[in-house]
């Protein structure tokens, strides 16, 4: 989590890929006009649940289609929908990269790599604490 202000400048750079819509000078506008909160979601599908939780990219839309939704709640219209989602991992990574210069992103092992991950680091360390947890039998185990 990390509060800053943005540029126009960089505000113009976060959404490259917005340049040369019509809405693009006032999206650049709204989010340099005040601080924001930034943050980084880590959990599984972090990207289709932060979606979810989100809603409708329009606000006025989110309210009738979505009305529990963060921007049905928080938004005010289209442009000032409240929040922002990554729309993909790879996107995700950018954004995080560009919020966050100074952390290290690792890439997230898939396939044989993630299993070999799993038999490796994971599985023995969840057997022991598992083990540990039988011999003692706490009354309350967390």
């Amino acid at each position: 989590k990390r509060k800053l202000q943005l540029s126009p400048e960089q505000c113009s750079n976060f959404y490259a890929d917005q340049y040369g819509k019509v809405f693009f000078p006032n999206l650049t506008a709204y989010m340099s006009s005040g601080p924001l909160v930034a943050m980084v979601l880590a959990r599984h599908c972090a990207v289709s649940y932060w979606k979810e939780l989100l809603g409708p990219s329009n606000s006025i839309k989110a309210r009738r289609t979505h009305p529990h939704s963060l921007r049905a709640i928080y938004g005010t219209d289209d442009l000032r929908n409240a929040l922002h989602g990554s729309l993909s991992i790879s996107s995700a990574e950018r954004e995080i990269r560009f919020m966050f210069p100074e952390v290290i992103l690792e890439p997230v092992p898939v396939g044989q790599r993630a299993r070999d991950y799993l038999n490796l680091y994971v599985k023995p360390t969840l057997l022991a604490g598992l083990t540990a947890l039988c011999k003692e039998k706490p009354a309350d185990p967390m």
